[in-house]
């Protein structure tokens, strides 16, 4: 079983959480409802492989949103946080 370590309420089962996307994409800013920039942000999705920072929804629970930095090989958790905590990809931590 997945265990999410919630920031507000502790160790919780995965079950209690809600899925609500990636925590990396960023919204365009200023696009129209037509722009390509706002098309992409909203329909294209990367499909990762490793480690990968996303945003649940404790929705069974304190219905905050918390920040998963989550291995999508293994589904092991390796951090979370509040979604204004700095959690950086281990990659990006490395990259000049």
């Amino acid at each position: 079983m997945l265990f999410i370590d919630c920031p507000y309420c502790g160790k919780r089962a995965h079950d209690e959480f809600t899925y609500i996307g990636d925590a990396t994409k960023k919204r365009p800013d200023g696009a129209e409802k037509n722009d390509p920039a706002w098309v992409d942000y909203v329909y294209t999705r990367d499909n990762p492989r490793g480690p990968h920072l996303e945003l649940w929804h404790h929705s069974l629970g304190c219905r905050e949103v918390v920040k998963v930095l989550r291995n999508t090989q293994t589904h092991e958790v390796l951090g979370t946080g509040r979604p204004a905590d700095e959690t950086r990809l281990p990659e990006a931590e490395t990259k000049p």
